[in-house]
Order: C-alpha cells, then structure tokens, then sequence
C-alpha cells in the first residue's frame, strides 16, 4: 500500500538526534501509513550507525557517498519518497513532527498544494541566526511576489507530484517556496512550534546571507526569463548595441568635421558598447535555443494544466 505520507529528514553529523527524532516522527504519525526517509549528507561521525541500528520497520536510509549539501540530499530523499504527500524537516530535533497532522489536512483537503511551516516562537540565536534570517525573508518577499513570514523553515508538507518536480540544485532548498510558486503551486503557511537545538551545533551562520542573494539573482532570472531569455539578454543587448552605435556616429561626424577623437574615452566606451551588445544579443540567442533543446528534449511542456472538466462536472 502507498504511503500517505512520506517524511523525508536530511541530516549531516547529528548521531545524537536520530534516536528521538524518529520517536517523535512515529508517535506523531500514529494511525497514518507513512515512512521515513533519511539521508545522511556524507556525515563523519556516528549518524550512520545510529540510523542502520535503529531497526524502525518504516525507515528507509539513503547514504551519501560524500557532503552534497541540503539541496542534494532533500533532492534525494525526495526522489526515493513514495507517499501520496511527503514532509521535509530538518534532523535537529528543532522542527517538531507533532504538526505534521495539521500541515496534512490541510493539503488534503484539495486547496492548498503545499503548506509551509512558519516558526512563530523562534528558539535561535539572535545574532547568526535570527537577524540572517530576517534579512533573506525581506528580500525574498520583496523581490519574488511569493508573500510568506517564514522561508527558512525546513517543516514544509508538499504534495508528491509538486515536490518531485523542484528541481533543488546547487543550494535552492531555501527557495522552495518561490520554486513551488514558479511550477504554479497554491501555498498557505501555519505556525509551528520551535525547539532550541539540544544536541550538536548549527552548520549555519552569517554566510549564508550572502549565498541567499546570489541564489535570488537565479530565482529572479527563473521567475521573469526561464522561459523567455532572449527578452532579458536579446533587450539589454539592442540597448547598449544602439547607444554604442549612436556614439560612434556622432565620433564620426567629429572625424568628418576635422577633430581628433583617436584615444578619446569616449570613442572606447562606444566600441565597448557594440561590442558587448552583440555578445548580449549572441548569449539571448544561445539561450534561447538552450532552453528550447530542455523543454523538447525531454518532451516537457512550457505550461503545467492542473483540471480539465468536461461533461457532467460543469454543470455540479
């Protein structure tokens, strides 16, 4: 029988949390078909041990052979999930599988394709944590239309279909809201409690600040232009190729009118001007084409249909 659900934990040197995190999991899920899914992200201390020895008739361990990272390693767990609906949370013990039944019903009942877990109480600290956190959620919320409190929560509940087609490269796993949002997904958050951390120590810090902006440049890119580059490269390029084009003329009318304009700053930012805007123009092509190859090669389509009606359901 298919799960109802799937709990998909990704965990990187947490020995001391498998144990009562997998407690947790099943005493919460008490009545559900579901499993759970782990995957080590090439740990080097005892998670492994503790995961092979933990003889839970529903756990299912995906072994990395080396550190991947988040993205990866929920890629993976989510790629080996077999329920109708899978959860993803961190192996912390700070996300708490106790409102996983809330986060279910609410995806159940049809309206909703995923729903996010908001972290109301936060038990974090301020300074690597809390104030990171606070500045990635205002950039995201202003610069992706996607409106949630919370995008860093790990606690999120999707259905199958809308998780498995992510694509969760590189470090994405933050923007897992913004990639349901660009597949069409409809998405509520609810608040969820929060536990401060018990055993081991954060991976995170104020670096990842930084790789949240650099990531946003992506999602911007993929939210306006995946499917329409040459609108992105193709414009940019005519508009430096014409104000270059436009000097040059007016550094040939100078020429004519017996003015010395060799090695003038302005004849080269005009030649720099054409020159990069026909590598715009080039690159939108490439693109362009690029993206065409993804979507036939792989016999994908540009646009996602969720219902078609006919006959007697029109009219109910």
């Amino acid at each position: 029988m298919r799960p109802k659900i799937s709990v998909v934990v990704t965990v990187y040197n947490e020995e001391l949390n498998i144990k009562p995190l997998i407690e947790r999991i099943s005493t919460a899920l008490e009545g559900y078909e579901y499993e759970i899914v782990y995957v080590d992200d090439g740990s080097s201390d005892n998670t492994l041990k503790e995961l092979y020895s933990n003889g839970h008739p529903r756990l299912k361990v995906v072994e990395f052979m080396k550190n991947y990272g988040q993205s990866l390693a929920l890629m993976a767990g989510i790629d080996q999930a077999t329920g109708e609906f899978i959860a993803t949370m961190d192996g912390d013990l700070q996300n708490d599988p106790s409102d996983i039944p809330a986060m279910l019903k609410l995806a159940e009942e049809g309206k909703w394709d995923m729903v996010a877990g908001e972290r109301a109480n936060r038990q974090d600290g301020m300074i690597l944590r809390k104030i990171p956190s606070l500045i990635a959620n205002f950039i995201i919320r202003n610069t992706t239309s996607v409106s949630l409190k919370d995008y860093g929560c790990a606690l999120k509940v999707f259905r199958s279909e809308l998780a498995k087609d992510l694509g969760l490269y590189g470090e994405l796993h933050r923007f897992i809201p913004v990639l349901a949002h660009l597949e069409g997904a409809r998405i509520t958050q609810i608040p969820v409690k929060h536990h401060a951390r018990q055993f081991g120590t954060s991976k995170y810090g104020l670096g990842r600040t930084f790789k949240v902006v650099s990531d946003l440049l992506l999602m911007l890119f993929f939210k306006k232009y995946m499917q329409k580059p040459m609108h992105l490269f193709g414009n940019t390029g005519v508009l430096l190729f014409v104000i270059g084009v436009i000097i040059n003329l007016y550094l040939v009318v100078l020429k004519i009118l017996g003015q010395d304009i060799w090695g003038k700053p302005l004849m080269i930012l005009g030649v720099m001007l054409v020159l990069g805007g026909v590598q715009f123009i080039t690159i939108g092509i490439i693109v362009e084409i690029q993206m065409r190859t993804y979507f036939e090669s792989q016999q994908k389509k540009p646009y996602k249909i969720r219902e078609i009606q006919k006959g007697e359901k029109l009219v109910d």
